[in-house]
């Protein structure tokens, strides 16, 4: 006989009670997130008025009590794992919030402190014969971006031929070696690049030497790792298929990497390579053992000292001179023509991402 299914009275009781139940929880409204922490904010500033807390403590006496009473009302009214979830949501966005504040208060300060010299004077002289007021940084410019490519002509090439050489060819201890020479150069510090560096060019060129080449294998030192770490995992990314579909038809492995594999991947290895060059345009410690720093203009690498943006900043801020006033607003002027540098790459990065990313629409 077939057998039919059938519900008892409790059974249905049963199922129109949780069904009521589920249907019976409540939902803050969109605001209510808003108002509860503005009656935190309230609170905590009725408590700076009582005891005189600054700024930072403020926010934190918000941030948590606006935490704990929204967790509180979504418990009451929205039931125990929506609650949760506004108290986890709570925490993450603090934390972010938290990370942002040193972030944001060295911008400020330093655009509030550099945007005084930020003129053309700046740009178009540099300290030959300044003392006091004026000077500018159009020679430190000059030495950090021919440095800079320097550094890029010799990293990239080594660290893309790598990384090619980890992801196509690369099996065994060899690989397994070479993965963690570049672990172990990537968490290299940077005066230690400067001090491998002057040493190399000192067997040579005899203690006290000072050139420009000298802090473009320094600054190789820290972005080769970088290059090859990230023009590896980009390689890897690259579907097999494309690979195989191209030895099917012949086509010999070198000629497959050439023509299939890096047109391909070509977005994500000029964005690598532009973060790696934002990454030690940076670096101070290597170009203050190599290259160290003068007043006036050298534009070649090869002969003698050269200036460059950080040890500029550097040394306008720990030797001043007398007033020290002037020669302070340099280096924060200084500081911030390196920011938006350093920015202006990154906003490359992205582009590159962007524009020449493989199109996969018809």
């Amino acid at each position: 006989m077939p057998q039919t299914s059938t519900s008892t009275p409790e059974t249905a009781s049963a199922g129109s009670g949780t069904s009521t139940a589920l249907h019976s929880v409540g939902h803050l409204g969109r605001w209510a997130p808003w108002a509860i922490f503005a009656g935190a904010a309230a609170v905590a500033a009725l408590l700076g008025m009582a005891t005189g807390l600054n700024a930072a403590v403020f926010a934190i006496y918000t941030v948590a009590l606006g935490t704990i009473a929204l967790y509180a009302a979504s418990r009451k009214v929205e039931g125990r794992r929506r609650a949760t979830d506004r108290l986890v949501t709570c925490v993450v966005v603090s934390a972010f919030g938290l990370a942002m504040v040193p972030l944001v208060s060295l911008v400020i300060e330093v655009v509030s402190k550099g945007i005084g010299r930020l003129d053309s004077e700046f740009f178009a002289s540099s300290m030959t014969g300044i003392i006091g007021e004026g000077g500018g940084v159009y020679h430190a410019i000059a030495g950090t971006l021919i440095i800079t490519a320097l550094t890029t002509l010799i990293s990239v090439p080594i660290g893309l031929l790598t990384a090619i050489y980890l992801v196509e060819y690369g099996t065994g201890r060899l690989k397994r070696a070479i993965t963690f020479l570049v672990d172990v150069m990537t968490g290299i510090p940077s005066i230690v690049a400067g001090l491998f560096a002057y040493a190399l060019f000192a067997v040579f060129f005899g203690p006290g030497v000072r050139l420009g080449i000298a802090g473009a294998v320094a600054l190789s030192v820290l972005m080769i790792p970088v290059v090859v770490r990230s023009a590896e995992e980009v390689l890897k990314l690259v579907p097999n298929e494309l690979r195989e579909a191209s030895y099917a038809l012949g086509v010999p492995k070198w000629r497959t990497i050439v023509k299939i594999v890096l047109p391909t991947a070509v977005a994500g290895l000029a964005t690598g390579v532009t973060l790696a060059i934002a990454r030690v345009i940076g670096e101070t410690a290597p170009l203050l053992v190599t290259v160290g720093i003068i007043n006036g203009t050298n534009l070649d690498p090869f002969d003698g000292r050269m200036a460059t943006l950080p040890v500029y900043a550097y040394y306008q801020l720990t030797q001043p001179g007398v007033p020290p006033e002037f020669a302070i607003d340099r280096a924060w002027t200084a500081a911030l023509v390196l920011i938006i540098i350093v920015m202006g790459l990154n906003i490359v990065a992205r582009l590159f991402s962007r524009f020449f990313a493989p199109k996969t629409g018809r």
